[in-house]
């Protein structure tokens, strides 16, 4: 009876982080998601009256754990335990990795909670009388380090796959604000049609235009929006062009020039970030070519030496 529950409480265990985790991986496309319908909405708005949609049942458990875990972080956040540096800090982070739903810090330490919590018990459960209780304890603390730190690199992996989505965008989306520029439109015009056009291109970039241009809306002071643009995505490419515009702003140069010299500048970049990667290809190589090609030639070259030596030998 004892195993029976034991089984059955990891299990449950098990079933709980399974979830945690599915949820933390479909965060950032849900949010992309639901962005892009309401602005698909905003846009086309229906004449008949939405049909309300039934819930199917795994939505009502997945959002409702998602819910009990960022509950968990929420409190954990305005209980006082982590500084107000800390946190902010951390939004800093997970609006940069594309994690930019009212939940998401919630769910994030709260998820860190979780399986800080749920491996080590696992780990306890699964060794339970199968090693020494030293080992067994061994093996928990390094579950819960694992536990900590798994949330990190999962937001890391979101940093890398939003970053390269989003500067993947940039040139494209410069050479569309040069355009507009110099048709004669106004900074915030011309960013807020270059975000309608990359909507359904580049979503993410776009999503970070849409962000600066409703900033633009409701700050006073137009250079805070400007730069909170490069602050938000921590892009080199994001921070150029936010302090270009503002140098505009301040010192009245002509938009259209300063937005082609920073063009000329990304795009040259980016060729020597191609031209960088092809010079490494020989260096890359040697080691493939050591260890199949090498041995291959020597094998067709001093083959038929070695079986005639061979031959001499045994005759």
């Amino acid at each position: 009876m004892k195993s029976e529950t034991i089984t059955l409480l990891a299990m449950g265990f098990t079933m709980l982080v399974v979830v945690t985790a599915w949820m933390l991986l479909r965060l950032s496309q849900d949010d992309a998601r639901f962005d892009i319908r309401v602005k698909d909405a905003q846009r086309k708005p229906q004449a008949m009256a939405p049909q309300t949609k039934r819930i199917r049942p795994e939505h009502r458990l997945v959002a409702a754990g998602k819910d009990m875990i960022s509950g968990i972080g929420e409190w954990i956040a305005n209980s006082g335990m982590m500084s107000r540096r800390m946190l902010l800090d951390l939004e800093q982070t997970l609006a940069s990795s594309g994690l930019t739903s009212s939940n998401a810090l919630g769910l994030f330490i709260g998820s860190k909670i979780l399986m800080l919590t749920t491996f080590p018990l696992l780990i306890l459960m699964a060794l339970y009388g199968v090693v020494e209780p030293m080992t067994s304890y061994g093996a928990a603390a390094g579950g819960a380090g694992l536990g900590l730190l798994a949330p990190d690199w999962l937001v890391r992996k979101f940093r890398a796959k939003y970053v390269e989505r989003v500067s993947g965008g940039l040139p494209d989306a410069l050479d569309l604000l040069l355009i507009c520029a110099q048709s004669g439109l106004a900074m915030e015009s011309s960013l807020s049609r270059v975000e309608n056009e990359m909507r359904s291109v580049h979503p993410d970039l776009s999503w970070e235009l849409a962000q600066t241009v409703a900033e633009l809306q409701i700050l006073s002071d137009s250079r805070v929006a400007l730069a909170n643009l490069g602050t938000r995505t921590k892009l080199d490419g994001f921070k150029r062009l936010s302090s270009t515009l503002i140098q505009t702003m301040q010192f009245g140069t002509p938009l259209s020039d300063a937005l082609r010299m920073l063009a000329q500048e990304m795009r040259h970049e980016v060729m020597m970030n191609f031209e960088a990667k092809a010079a490494r290809l020989p260096v890359l190589l040697t080691l493939p070519m050591v260890l199949f090609i090498l041995p291959s030639v020597f094998i067709v070259v001093g083959g038929p030496a070695v079986i005639q030596l061979m031959r001499g030998f045994m005759a």
